[in-house]
């Protein structure tokens, strides 16, 4: 997997943590640089480290999944992308102005669930795991500090444009992967 396929899964990824970061930045209005670097240390730790965890149980199921793994991550992209792009029809949610722990964990957790998978799917593949993360945590750090910041000025109106767009990406890289296993690409 290129540095280009591993921006966009990371962009891709960072989408869901982006969205929330522009309704955080709704609720409290003028964003602060504290708020700003708060969302990107929960959202962009979470996302690094949830793929972290997700590699290791993808490389502990290799052997099982090895000839299918084109599939898998097919599979796996494609449905947290159909997610992502059904979630962007939904209502904005309302979220508290606070930026401390009880908030943002539960937050930052939602958000990264499908970088789990993502990290499985790089196990699976063989991916080299330490610059993967590195680079979701560093996009989704930045995206979701810009959120914030977005959200104060603009308000939920790019939420939708953001999760749809995430979504559509992790679908073509996950297509793209499977046909360049079976030959097409």
């Amino acid at each position: 997997m290129g540095t280009i396929e591993l921006l966009l899964i990371a962009i891709g990824l960072a989408m869901d943590a982006f969205a929330v970061s522009i309704c955080k930045g709704l609720s409290v209005g003028k964003a602060s640089v504290k708020s700003c670097a708060l969302a990107g240390l929960y959202f962009g730790g979470f996302q690094a480290i949830m793929p972290l965890i997700g590699y290791f149980l993808g490389t502990q199921l290799e052997s099982f999944i090895t000839n299918i793994d084109h599939w898998v991550a097919f599979v796996l992209l494609t449905i947290i992308g159909i997610n992502m792009i059904r979630e962007s029809r939904g209502s904005a949610e309302q979220l508290e102005a606070s930026f401390g722990p009880k908030a943002m964990l539960p937050l930052a957790v939602a958000t990264s669930i499908d970088a789990l998978a993502i990290g499985i799917t790089f196990g699976v593949l063989g991916v080299s795991i330490l610059p993967a993360v590195t680079l979701i945590g560093i996009v989704t750090f930045v995206l979701s500090a810009v959120g914030v910041i977005l959200g104060g000025i603009f308000g939920a109106k790019c939420r939708s444009a953001a999760e749809l767009c995430g979504g559509i990406v992790l679908i073509l890289i996950g297509s793209k992967i499977l046909l360049e296993h079976v030959g097409i690409l």
